[in-house]
């Protein structure tokens, strides 16, 4: 694994085994911020207020989703809990090299960053009195679910790379984990994985990428299942 600067000056990381970035080469704050924050995190809240708010990572990859989503929620009054699948975490000396917190003046919340990466797997840890974060080590495939989300932040590395994280199969798990309401974005407008989306039971739509991408994916498990 590689650190490496995207266009707005923000660290991602180059994973040498999927010949694969971790975030989007024109700014990875900018892509997480567009793709997960403000079309998937305050999407969902303009209309829901749940009290204990629910959230999915695939790939937890360099915890930037969820430093941002922690920043993002920690004046509100919602409990967050959220918890991501990651099977290949970076290490150490990649992690504490990120400049995510100084980037988003949020060198205050560094320890919380780097917590995020130490806390231990497959359990709750609390970043704070209102966010707890569980990483499971583990595939996606091979995940068993205790709870259902509101919120799904598809975030595995591209198609091209693992086609196997794209097919109908993986939404249709993605889906019987998820609130009726609940949402699910994604970086991806391919036009095969919004079929597979839709196939899986979603109403998805395309909507506006982040910069350096015209179109993203926004997937909505409808408020009542056809009979």
């Amino acid at each position: 694994m590689k650190l490496i600067t995207t266009s707005d000056g923000s660290h991602s990381v180059f994973s040498e085994k999927f010949n694969a970035d971790y975030h989007s080469k024109h700014g990875a704050i900018q892509e997480s911020q567009h793709v997960f924050i403000k079309s998937g995190l305050l999407y969902f809240l303009q209309n829901n207020q749940p009290q204990k708010l629910k959230i999915f990572e695939m790939g937890f990859g360099t915890g930037l989703n969820a430093f941002l989503s922690f920043l993002q929620m920690h004046d509100s009054n919602e409990i967050v809990e959220y918890t991501a699948v990651e099977a290949f975490p970076l290490f150490e000396d990649v992690y504490t090299s990120l400049n995510y917190a100084e980037l988003l003046d949020a060198v205050k919340h560094k320890s919380d960053f780097v917590e995020m990466h130490k806390c231990e797997w497959n359990g709750f840890c609390n970043i704070s009195s209102k966010f707890a974060l569980k990483k499971m080590k583990a595939t996606l495939q091979t995940l068993n679910h205790d709870q259902k989300y509101h919120i799904v932040f598809y975030d595995a590395f591209a198609h091209s790379s693992q086609p196997e994280l794209w097919e109908t199969e993986i939404f249709a798990q993605l889906f019987n984990t998820m609130e009726a309401g609940g949402i699910l974005v994604t970086y991806s407008a391919k036009g095969q994985v919004r079929r597979n989306l839709q196939a899986a039971g979603f109403q998805v739509e395309r909507i506006q990428g982040p910069p350096g991408k015209r179109e993203m994916l926004r997937a909505i498990k409808p408020l009542s299942l056809p009979t």
